[in-house]
């Protein structure tokens, strides 16, 4: 870990930074996220031709991490016999006032495909649609769509979801993007990284070396601190885990070489860089403990490098925990000072500029 990492004078990418800033990938954050909902609406799609009769599955807009409060967004699936499903999704009667779906909102659950609540039979207060699994597809679309476009979901890392047979007992399956399960084990994440580093080092025996490479044991460290499985990890399409963090998104990268873990953060975009703001972000990075803050052109960047040589498992647990904490709480602190755009900042306005200067975007 390299705790006493120098500090650049902020404002001055130094090597570390230009790598981050020099890649269109890591720049086009809106791409990121358009991504991450096709791999959702994907998953999705391929999960519920393969559902047995009488099961349920239902995907809900954290109202925690939203901050929706007793607002409750969902939409749900029931599967009947010979491939029938019937999809729910919220309605106004459900939702406090102040969160109802204003005219608009309604007109566009209805272009998506959805029957007005009490239309479609057994609907209720509820807004209804019913197909066959040979339109799963087309089902997975919209309800990726009504999570998104209505109800508000910035991202697929906000949603939460479970599926369940008829007697309610949780269904296996591959994950649903980046949306959390909320079926999961509850167990000590030291305990759990010792024991999958054992068990994957041991898989691995037949190979070369029983060394496992930089990128899996870095996978399997991440899952590990999500209580989730290797495989499960949201991975872009630059190779970058995503991980949420509040209204902040941490990207853990890999590096060959040299060997290096990136856990780095697009804290604010569309921001206005002043000598207030490098001072600031300079003061800040005085006082972390590791890791560094910038500002390159409207971008200001949280960093944590991990060494890849003799790599320590609890230095990059160490990176991930201080980064998740860190973006989640200086985007919404530097947002209220300087204005800008936090990932998953619904209604951030943006610095005032020239419209036709290059804008790194953020949302769908």
């Amino acid at each position: 870990m390299t705790a006493d990492h120098p500090s650049a004078p902020a404002g001055t990418p130094g090597h570390h930074e230009s790598i981050l800033l020099d890649e269109p990938s890591t720049a086009d954050l809106r791409a990121k996220v358009t991504e991450a909902w096709r791999k959702f609406a994907r998953a999705l799609a391929e999960r519920l031709p393969a559902l047995p009769a009488g099961a349920h599955l239902e995907v809900t807009l954290d109202p925690t991490a939203s901050g929706t409060g007793d607002a409750v967004y969902s939409v749900g699936v029931d599967v009947g016999e010979q491939g029938r499903l019937a999809a729910r999704a919220v309605g106004n009667a459900l939702l406090p006032q102040g969160y109802r779906l204003d005219r608009a909102a309604v007109a566009d659950m209805v272009a998506l495909g959805w029957s007005p609540p009490g239309v479609v039979e057994g609907s209720g207060e509820q807004f209804g649609l019913h197909c066959t699994t040979d339109e799963a597809t087309r089902l997975a679309t919209v309800l990726s769509r009504t999570m998104r476009d209505v109800y508000g979901a910035p991202h697929p890392a906000f949603l939460v979801y479970l599926v369940h047979d008829a007697d309610e007992e949780p269904l296996p399956g591959g994950p649903l993007g980046t949306a959390r399960s909320e079926f999961g084990p509850d167990r000590d994440v030291e305990t759990d990284l010792d024991e999958a580093l054992a068990a994957a080092a041991k898989s691995q025996a037949a190979v070369e070396s029983d060394v496992l490479a930089l990128a899996e044991r870095v996978r399997t460290v991440v899952s590990t601190m999500l209580k989730s499985d290797s495989d499960r990890l949201q991975v872009d399409s630059d190779g970058d885990i995503n991980i949420r963090a509040g209204s902040a998104m941490v990207f853990v990268r890999v590096r060959d070489n040299p060997p290096l873990v990136d856990v780095f953060s697009p804290v604010l975009t569309e921001v206005e860089p002043t000598e207030r703001l490098y001072v600031k972000l300079s003061e800040l990075t005085n006082r972390m403990p590791i890791g560094r803050l910038y500002c390159a052109e409207d971008t200001v960047w949280a960093s944590i490098p991990v060494f890849g040589r003799n790599f320590q498992p609890t230095h990059l647990m160490l990176a991930v925990q201080v980064m998740t904490g860190l973006a989640d709480e200086l985007d919404d602190r530097l947002h209220g000072e300087f204005g800008g755009k936090r990932f998953f900042g619904e209604g951030d306005k943006s610095a005032k500029r020239n419209e036709d200067e290059h804008r790194t975007g953020m949302y769908l």
